[in-house]
C-alpha cells in the first residue's frame, strides 16, 4: 500500500518545501517508488525539481477542480529519480473555487486513490497555512511529518497545528495520525534550540525523528540550482542528513523491500 505523508505546518519558513522535495530525492535514492505532490500555489517544490512552472501546462490545479487524471499531470522530476505532480499559479483560482464545489476536501485524495501500489510514498508540500488546499491533504494522508525550527513561536504554532490534525481526524480522516516531528534549521551551539528540542523529545517522545536537518549553505542554495541537495552536493551536511531520514522513514514504515515499478507515467 502506498503511504501518503503530508509535510505541513501553517509556520512559513520551516523547511516544508525543502523537506519534501530532499526527502523524495532520497528516498528516491533508497530504491523506493516516490511521487511528489505540490499543492503550494507558489510551486517552489515544483521549481525546486527542476521543472519550470510555467512550463507545466496540467498540474495539481486541473486534477482538483477540472478532473484530469493525475497520471496524466505527473512529469519526472529533472534529478533524483522521482515523479512530481506540479503546481503553477492555477492553483491559487483552484482554491478559491473549491469552496462551492461539492466533496471538496476529498479531491486530492480521490485523485491519488489510482496510484495506489504505483508508489512506495506519497509525498505532499502543504502551503503555509490551513487552508483547503492543506485540508484536502490532511484528508488524503496517513501521516503527517511536521518540520519546524527550535523556536519559541514555533511550539505555539505547533499546538495550532495539532488541533487541526485532531479535527481532521475526527471529522474526515480517522486513519491520520503524526508521522514524526522533524527539527530542522538545527544549531546545535544554540541555547534555545537546545532547550526546545529537549522539550519536543520530553513532550512527543519518539515522535520526533532522531535526525536532524542542520543550517547548511548547500542545502540553501541547491533549490536556485532546481536541484535537491543530494545532487547539488552529495557531501554536504544537508544531504547528509535527509539521507538519514529517509532511512529513519523506512524502517519506521517496515519498508524492507520496494513496492513493484511503476507503469510508465501516463499511463492509465
Amino acid at each position: 500500500m502506498t503511504r501518503i505523508i503530508a509535510i505541513a505546518n501553517q509556520k512559513g519558513g520551516v523547511g516544508k518545501t525543502t523537506t519534501c522535495v530532499n526527502l523524495a530525492a532520497s528516498l528516491a535514492a533508497t530504491k523506493r517508488q516516490v511521487l511528489l505532490v505540490d499543492m503550494d500555489p507558489q510551486g517552489n517544490a515544483t521549481m525546486g525539481c527542476g521543472i519550470d512552472k510555467g512550463d507545466v501546462t496540467e498540474s495539481v490545479g486541473e486534477v482538483l477542480l477540472d478532473g484530469i487524471p493525475a497520471a496524466n499531470a505527473i512529469v519526472r522530476a529533472t534529478l533524483g529519480g522521482f515523479a512530481v505532480l506540479p503546481s503553477n499559479q492555477h492553483l491559487t483560482v483552484a482554491e478559491i473555487k473549491l469552496l462551492n464545489e461539492p466533496e471538496r476536501e476529498f479531491r486530492l485524495g480521490n485523485a491519488l486513490k489510482p496510484m495506489d501500489g504505483r508508489y512506495d510514498y506519497v509525498l505532499v508540500d502543504c502551503p503555509p497555512a490551513i487552508n483547503m488546499l492543506t485540508v484536502n491533504a490532511l484528508t488524503a494522508a496517513q501521516g503527517v511529518l511536521i518540520p519546524m525550527q527550535c523556536e519559541y513561536y514555533a511550539l505555539e504554532g505547533l499546538t495550532s497545528l495539532l488541533g487541526t490534525i485532531e479535527q481532521i481526524r475526527a471529522s474526515a480522516n480517522p486513519r491520520l495520525k503524526i508521522q514524526g516531528i522533524l527539527r530542522t534549521m538545527f544549531d546545535h551551539r544554540n541555547n534555545l534550540a537546545n532547550e526546545v528540542s529537549a522539550q519536543l523529545l520530553e513532550h512527543f517522545g519518539d515522535r520526533v525523528y532522531r535526525s536532524v536537518i542542520p543550517r547548511n549553505v548547500r542545502l540553501a542554495e541547491a533549490p536556485s540550482f532546481g536541484k535537491p541537495a543530494l545532487y547539488h552536493d552529495k557531501h554536504s551536511l544537508g544531504a547528509l542528513a535527509y539521507l538519514a531520514l529517509a532511512g529513519e522513514i523506512n524502517r519506521r514504515a517496515g519498508a524492507d523491500e520496494p513496492l513493484r515499478d511503476p507503469p510508465p507515467i501516463g499511463a492509465n
